[in-house]
């Protein structure tokens, strides 16, 4: 894309986008060829503006006589033309401080995502770990009513997750233990995504040689772990420093973004893009596809444990953002995230 343009029209697209970051101002053809320092006559400034609005990298508001960039223009920017900042090392320390505590994940998550928010004066969000990839430290099974067995995992080292389970026929409390001890010695230190797909597909193709305690063990298993992990969440906070923003104070326009916000659906299944992919993923405007975000930018990066994405972070906001500072608060924070969880495991 930047063959399309050569030096001069780059520079002076990057001056346009900085400005215009800066004080939310369209840009004049004047102050660009007083400012760019290449000894270009305003004339000569406003020739190549209109090059560019022909390639769709600049609009002109109809308010004004300067221009403004478009989602292609920033993309072109983001990709090409910007400079990231690298955080200084006492912010680097104030984050870590932030985050490093021995609180729960749902808390650290909660603190995660008003740092981002605090920090960008934007919306912060933080898709909580994929439950598939919590690791499964041990199994207690104990008798209920009415065939009824109260199964309780603990995940981690942290979560306690309950789960009521329906059987064929009365368990007594040493059967129960046995199946328990028999699936802790099979399970134990897997994820739950390994747990459903290869453990308990093993243990179905050996299920001819087992005997009926293991065959109990195996029905057991299956009603508590064959079922699809609960749905993901996501932590948004900051939501309404998005109201400061003059392109987005439209009410019509915050309206639906406060329900998307409110919903979270929609906005789980962009940042779900984001999980297989390394580094920072940038989504601007009408990229991610969503109609409630196509005058926002979303910052992102996976966070995870033992080089394994289990979660994405990131910042929301107007297209005219400091990419160069959200990308490298974003980097950073996903990365300190990402330590905390491992030292945890």
């Amino acid at each position: 894309m930047t063959t399309e343009i050569n030096e001069r029209e780059q520079t002076l697209l990057k001056m346009l986008i900085e400005s215009y970051v800066r004080d939310g101002q369209p840009v004049g053809s004047q102050k660009l060829a007083r400012d760019s320092r290449l000894n270009l006559s305003p004339a000569t400034v406003r020739n190549i503006m209109g090059d560019l609005e022909a390639l769709g990298l600049v609009s002109s508001p109809h308010t004004s006589a300067g221009r403004i960039p478009t989602d292609k223009g920033y993309r072109l920017f983001v990709d090409s033309l910007l400079t990231v900042q690298s955080l200084d090392n006492d912010e680097v320390q104030r984050f870590k401080q932030e985050i490093d505590t021995d609180e729960s994940v749902e808390v650290l998550i909660e603190r995660v995502s008003s740092l981002l928010s605090g920090v960008t004066q934007m919306a912060g969000v933080v898709v909580a770990p994929r439950r598939e990839h919590q690791v499964l430290r041990h199994i207690e099974l104990l008798p209920l009513s009415d065939n009824r067995i109260l199964v309780i995992l603990v995940m981690d080292k942290q979560e306690v997750q309950n789960r009521i389970i329906r059987t064929a026929h009365a368990y007594t409390p040493s059967e129960l233990q046995q199946v328990a001890n028999y699936l802790n010695a099979s399970l134990s230190g897997a994820d739950l995504q390994t747990v459903r797909n290869r453990l308990l597909a093993d243990m179905r193709e050996t299920r001819s040689r087992m005997d009926r305690l293991m065959q109990r063990a195996l029905d057991m298993a299956e009603s508590v772990f064959a079922e699809t992990a609960a749905l993901d969440d996501c932590v948004i906070a900051g939501q309404t420093n998005l109201m400061e923003f003059s392109e987005l104070s439209d009410i019509d326009r915050l309206r639906s973004l406060f329900d998307a916000f409110n919903s979270k659906q929609q906005i789980l299944h962009v940042l779900d893009q984001c999980l297989g992919s390394p580094g920072v993923q940038i989504f601007i405007g009408q990229e991610s596809g969503y109609e409630p975000l196509n005058n926002c930018s979303l910052v992102t990066s996976s966070y995870g444990v033992n080089n394994r994405a289990i979660g994405v972070l990131g910042v929301i906001g107007p297209t005219r953002m400091a990419y160069d500072r959200v990308i490298s608060i974003v980097d950073a924070t996903a990365r300190l995230f990402s330590a905390v969880l491992n030292q945890r495991h």
